[in-house]
């Protein structure tokens, strides 16, 4: 696979002629791989550039998936480690740098929430007077009567561009954003964007908050750091998720007559396929929705039926998933700088079927299988929830487009913090230790 030179801003330690590559089939995310085990070739790069053009370089096969993007949104990078050999970097050179000063930024805040206004009003007031930077915030967020009915806030709240989720299109308008609330902030942030994602700063202020490590008490010397480049990255894979519906429209046949006459009775014509995709962070979910019956679906991994589903369902996570609902089904909790898929099933009806983790970069089919009673449900984060029936599928692999989120500390103890103190990881009453014998 031939590849293409990109450049990517260094840190002035750095030395000007180290540069980054990636995959150029890996910008393309509207073409799926269609080798022969349907898995892309695009995984490590090699030490010389192919002949015949000196900015070319060929990349050969590992189990470590697509190469993800290193630049996040029109103005952040990542800073590039010149030891890396693949493109897994070791985390803790994860770090955030950019090439011109940010001056947007988003402001996402959890919606029905009184207690978030006071903090969202102050950071505005200091990302617009005294940061001099253009906020982007939702159009739903400022009508809320507590925002709108402020005299005070209204100057700033004059400076502000406002969009409309599945409207308007602000993917190369962000350079970072920041998130108010809880774990559904970043998800929801997470699925503005389809392609490359801007660094995401979430301050807890949520329920759990177990992927927000930023108090909010601090948050200007915090907020400074940020936009002086100062912080460590941890990046989140996400899924991209193509689900093709066979569309169908009723019409009425003639195939039977009583004795009043002619009984009409309803049929699926099949007239096309509709597509859509998704850029999912924690999990895909197919389950057995309103029905009474097992779900029954196939899963197959790249071409090949690896096993059927009977149960309530299944799920298909990213490791950033593996700690929300997987974890609740029986899963273990992988870190998310693990290039890897976890399928867990729900209520499996076998003692045996147990979680797996595949390589990141397989590509996952699920469909229903052809003797299911029933139909199937699937969601994407929790959302856009519809109707699987037979004939349609799932097609998920490792999206080239991981989500950057800025750490606390780094990704090691960001992460151990939030298991003992989300989910009470390990947390236990101690030993006592023998009494010692004068």
């Amino acid at each position: 696979m031939e590849m293409n030179r990109e450049k990517l801003c260094t840190s002035k330690a750095d030395v000007s002629s180290d540069s980054a590559y990636h995959c150029s089939t890996c910008h393309d995310d509207e073409e799926w791989s269609n080798t022969s085990r349907g898995r892309a070739k695009s995984r490590s790069l090699s030490a010389s550039p192919a002949l015949g053009s000196t900015k070319e370089f060929r990349r050969t096969r590992s189990l470590h998936g697509p190469c993800p993007v290193t630049t996040f949104g029109p103005k952040a990078c990542m800073l590039q480690n010149p030891k890396t050999i693949m493109h897994i970097q070791d985390p803790a050179s994860q770090r955030l740098t950019w090439n011109k000063p940010p001056k947007s930024v988003l402001v996402i805040k959890k919606i029905r929430d009184a207690s978030l206004l006071q903090p969202f009003k102050e950071l505005c007031v200091y990302l617009t007077e005294e940061n001099n930077m253009i906020v982007y915030v939702e159009k739903k967020v400022l009508e809320d009567p507590a925002i709108a009915n402020d005299d005070n806030f209204g100057p700033v709240k004059k400076k502000f561009c406002t969009f409309r989720e599945d409207y308007d299109d602000i993917s190369n308008q962000i350079d970072f954003i920041i998130c108010l609330g809880g774990d559904g902030t970043l998800l929801y942030a997470s699925s503005l964007f389809q392609g490359s994602v801007p660094p995401v700063m979430a301050f807890h202020l949520g329920s759990l908050g177990f992927l927000t490590p930023f108090n909010f008490e601090n948050f200007q010397s915090q907020v400074t750091q940020v936009i002086e480049g100062n912080a460590a990255l941890v990046l989140r894979s996400r899924l991209k998720v193509k689900v093709v519906k066979e569309h169908r429209e009723k019409m009425t046949v003639q195939n039977g007559i009583e004795e009043n006459g002619v009984v009409p009775t309803n049929i699926e014509k099949e007239v096309g396929k509709q597509i859509m995709q998704y850029q999912v962070l924690n999990e895909v979910v197919v389950d057995r929705g309103p029905s009474s019956y097992l779900s029954n679906v196939d899963v197959f991994l790249d071409g090949h039926l690896i096993t059927t589903v009977q149960g309530d369902g299944v799920i298909v996570s990213t490791p950033t998933g593996s700690t929300a609902y997987a974890a609740a089904a029986g899963a273990s909790m992988i870190h998310p700088n693990v290039p890897a898929i976890m399928i867990t099933p729900i209520c499996p009806h076998s003692l045996s079927f147990r979680p797996i983790v595949v390589p990141a970069g397989v590509e996952l089919k699920i469909m229903l299988s052809p003797d299911a009673r029933n139909t199937a449900w699937v969601s994407f984060d929790g959302r856009k929830r519809q109707e699987i029936c037979h004939g349609d599928s799932i097609s998920i692999t490792t999206s080239c487009y991981p989500l950057p989120s800025i750490c606390f500390r780094d990704p090691v103890s960001d992460w151990f913090e939030s298991l003992a103190e989300c989910l009470h990881w390990n947390v236990r009453k101690k030993q006592n230790n023998f009494a010692v014998e004068e």
